[in-house]
């Protein structure tokens, strides 16, 4: 699993950034270097890649891309950078990676002190689920970084306003130069369409059964926690949101208007509320 890192590399304190389904560790380039500036430099901010993804190894069985076995990846990554205290930032499944991690981090000899869940809960709404599967999985291939891009936004569009120059520099990591059958150089997406597979068989009835454990694993937390909300998200319900703020952690609620699912941590707003969060004294 290869990882991303930012700041202090024997500072006592890691803020570790896990990104969303589709997604690769770069997406948090912009807020890692805000969260190591406002610090000083006295903090290490690590943002991996998920297997599968990005620069990490694909599994030979598909049946693996599922969250505990990437809840057990990132237990072996804290085991290895050994952090004295831990903060979680969590995009969509990397909140949810965090949730099931989160009851197992003693034993790795880590203590979470605060916990950001970005635009996911227990209660992941069906209809998102449905949409995301209307795209996972297809890597397709572009004749140029600008195409490719170009191609994402008609998917990702709920993310909320990005600049041309913003949208292509978060665009960029998520591609890998291929050569196609002809031996043309074309770029293709950074993942493998084999995560896909277990996606798929998803059921509403089992998708519904979940719930009850990540309530649970919800419940224990006792991390300070922020919860970041797209108004217009179609995965984290306002009736899901209002519930979190009112059980186990009492999460702290921030909404952002004109974003979907999920905000991308670039625009100022959204970056100086997780950063003056995890500063907080």
């Amino acid at each position: 699993m290869a990882y991303w890192q930012w700041g202090n590399p024997d500072a006592d304190h890691t803020v570790l950034c896990v990104h969303g389904l589709s997604r690769q560790g770069r997406d948090f380039d912009v807020l890692a270097q805000a969260l190591v500036q406002r610090s000083e430099g006295s903090i290490r901010v690590v943002c991996p890649d998920v297997v599968g993804r990005g620069k990490s190894d694909w599994l030979k069985d598909p049946l693996g891309y599922q969250v505990p076995v990437y809840a057990a990846d990132m237990l072996a990554l804290l085991a290895h950078l050994q952090p004295k205290t831990l903060d979680w930032v969590g995009t969509s499944m990397g909140g949810l990676i965090g949730l099931a991690t989160s009851s197992h981090l003693a034993s790795v000899g880590v203590h979470l002190r605060r916990l950001v869940l970005n635009d996911v809960g227990p209660v992941i709404e069906w209809s998102a689920l449905q949409r995301i599967g209307t795209y996972l999985g297809k890597a397709g291939h572009f004749p140029s970084e600008q195409a490719a891009a170009d191609a994402m936004w008609d998917i990702s569009s709920s993310f909320g306003p990005h600049t041309p120059e913003q949208w292509l520099k978060l665009s960029k990591p998520m591609l890998k130069p291929i050569k196609n059958d002809r031996g043309q150089d074309v770029f293709s997406l950074h993942y493998d369409p084999a995560i896909a597979t277990p996606f798929a068989s998803v059921t509403q009835e089992m998708a519904a059964q979940g719930e009850a454990l990540l309530w649970q694993a919800y419940d224990a937390i006792t991390a300070q926690t922020l919860l970041l909300r797209g108004a217009n998200s179609d995965l984290l319900s306002t009736e899901t949101a209002k519930k979190m703020t009112e059980r186990g952690p009492r999460a702290r609620l921030v909404e952002f208007d004109g974003v979907g699912h999920a905000p991308t941590l670039i625009a100022p707003d959204q970056v100086d509320a997780v950063v003056s969060f995890l500063l907080a004294t």
